[in-house]
């Protein structure tokens, strides 16, 4: 499943959800969750539900539930577990416990945690790669936690996290990839700056997130830009891959210049499987 790209929508917004499907986002995150007032949420239980039943194209269909101990999980399962959405994302997880409390009561469907947004969730983010058969991803925020802890903000004056969030960031990364699952990179809150996120999806990238949530939909064709490879590193890539096919059993080789070894090969190869990987 290719998920550069994953649109939070308002489960209490139907139009908004059919016009994302003529979107290129990969998956789109119905929220039921901090996007609906509480006096909203058993409307928009009904119309994510019905939603769901009736959206037979387009991107993967993803439900934000209200997390666990939130005394409103069981509803929104109720609503929209018939309607199998393709997987749910669990906010302010806590670890393999979280998902496993989860998955008893939604067997078949995997979960996407969001991974640090209570001060216990960080000491548990190594135990995702027990569960990973039963998630698909792992993200990160850092919206909820500042508040759980009294900090004043989460980013300096130029945008950039503060170190304790950005060490979340990196341990959410190895995290996901310690499971052997889909990394991704948390929202970027500024819709209107389109430059501004080209670069942090970019970085996000390079940093080995594999996609990014999306609040906007002008965000979509960005994110999907940066996570998707140019045709100058496929080219890169497929000489490196190449370049050992032609001489086997060698582990280092000179390449354009410069020494190549086994790393660089598998580099090359997630490369190219990343354009080889479907649409949804």
């Amino acid at each position: 499943m290719r998920l550069r790209s994953l649109l939070f929508v308002p489960g209490d917004r139907p139009d908004r959800m059919e016009k994302a499907l003529g979107l290129d986002a990969d998956a789109l995150i119905l929220d039921l969750e901090d996007a609906v007032s509480m006096e909203a949420k058993p409307a928009a239980r009904e119309m994510t539900a019905t939603f769901l039943r009736s959206a037979k194209r387009g991107p993967k269909l993803f439900v934000r539930i209200n997390p666990l101990g939130s005394g409103l999980t069981d509803d929104d399962l109720e609503a929209v577990l018939d309607a199998k959405p393709d997987a749910f994302i669990l906010p302010k997880a806590e670890g393999a416990a979280s998902v496993e409390a989860l998955a008893e009561r939604a067997p078949g469907i995997p979960i996407l945690p969001i991974a640090t947004e209570t001060p216990a969730a960080i000491f548990e983010l190594g135990s995702y790669r027990g569960v990973s058969h039963l998630i698909l991803g792992l993200t990160w925020g850092a919206e909820d936690l500042p508040a759980a802890i009294g900090a004043t903000r989460s980013r300096e004056e130029d945008g950039r996290y503060t170190p304790p969030y950005e060490m979340l960031r990196t341990l959410t990364l190895f995290g996901a990839h310690a499971a052997g699952v889909e990394a991704i990179e948390t929202i970027y809150p500024a819709f209107r700056d389109l430059d501004g996120l080209a670069a942090y999806a970019r970085r996000a990238r390079q940093d080995g997130f594999t996609g990014m949530m999306a609040i906007h939909p002008a965000q979509v064709p960005v994110i999907n830009a940066a996570f998707t490879p140019t045709v100058e590193e496929l080219a890169q890539a497929q000489a490196i891959v190449d370049a050992f096919a032609a001489n086997p059993g060698q582990g280092v080789l000179n390449f354009g210049g410069r020494m190549i070894d086994t790393p660089h090969l598998k580099q090359a190869r997630r490369v190219l499987g990343l354009a080889e990987k479907p649409s949804p």
